[in-house]
C-alpha cells in the first residue's frame, strides 16, 4: 500500500494561505506571498528532497489551476527538476466543479474522497499533496494521510486560513526525523500518522511532581 504525503508551509500561528504569491488567493488576504522573503537554499533543498520518489500528485482545484498555468512552461528553466517531475506524473484533482484538465495526465476524482484516496494508495507508492489547503483540511479531518511534512516560518500574520481550520480532530503523530532549521529560521518537521487519540495525564501525580517543580 502506498503513502499519502502532505507537503505544507505555515507561519508560527499556522496560517497556510497563499504562501507563494498574491495571485494564489487575492480576495481579502493581505499577505499573499509571505513565504518568498524567507526562502533559503536549505529549505529549497529540503523541499526538493521531499518530492523525490513522487509518482502522483493530489491537488485541490485552486492549486491545480495555479500549477497548470505555470509548471508546463518551466522545463529547461531554473525549476527544471520539479517541473519535469510535475509534468510527468499523474495529477489527481479533488473538485466538486468541472475544472479544465488540459494539463497532461490530469484526472478528476469522484465525489467519494475517502474511496478515491484509498484507490490512489493502491495504485501509487508516493502521492504528494502540495498546497491545496481546503483539501488538506479534509484529509486531516478524515485522517486520510500517512505523512505530514511541515515547514514552519518565523512570522506571525494573525489573519488568514489556518492549516487546521475545520480539519482539527484528536490525532497522534510521530516525529520521523529531528527538526531541521535553515539560516532564515524556517524549521522543517516531518511527522507520520500514528494510531489512537491523544492521551491525558495529571502533572501533579507523585511520580511527576518533582520534575514539574524543577
Amino acid at each position: 500500500m502506498g503513502l499519502i504525503h502532505i507537503e505544507t508551509f505555515a507561519t508560527l500561528d499556522l496560517v497556510g494561505q497563499a504562501p507563494g504569491g498574491p495571485g494564489e488567493d487575492p480576495v481579502g488576504f493581505p499577505f499573499g506571498g509571505w513565504q518568498a522573503p524567507l526562502l533559503d537554499e536549505v529549505s529549497g533543498a529540503q523541499v526538493g528532497a521531499a518530492y523525490e520518489g513522487t509518482d502522483a500528485l493530489l491537488l485541490g482545484r485552486r492549486t491545480y489551476d495555479i500549477f497548470a498555468a505555470y509548471w508546463p512552461h518551466q522545463e529547461g528553466g531554473e525549476d527544471d527538476g520539479i517541473a519535469t517531475l510535475f509534468n510527468r506524473v499523474p495529477k489527481y484533482v479533488a473538485s466538486r466543479g468541472r475544472p479544465d484538465l488540459s494539463w497532461a495526465g490530469s484526472v478528476q476524482l469522484g465525489p467519494d474522497l475517502a474511496g478515491a484516496v484509498r484507490e490512489l494508495r493502491d495504485r501509487h507508492e508516493h502521492v504528494r499533496v502540495v498546497g491545496s489547503l481546503n483539501l488538506v483540511q479534509s484529509l486531516l479531518r478524515e485522517k486520510l494521510y500517512d505523512r505530514l511534512d511541515l515547514w514552519l516560518h518565523p512570522i506571525v500574520l494573525g489573519v488568514g486560513k489556518k492549516l487546521f481550520d475545520g480539519g482539527a480532530v484528536p490525532t497522534n503523530l510521530t516525529l520521523l526525523a529531528p527538526p531541521a532549521a535553515g539560516p532564515n529560521g524556517i524549521v522543517y518537521l516531518r511527522y507520520g500518522l500514528a494510531g489512537g487519540v491523544p492521551a491525558t495525564g495529571d502533572m501533579s501525580a507523585p511520580d511527576r511532581g518533582a520534575a514539574g517543580r524543577g
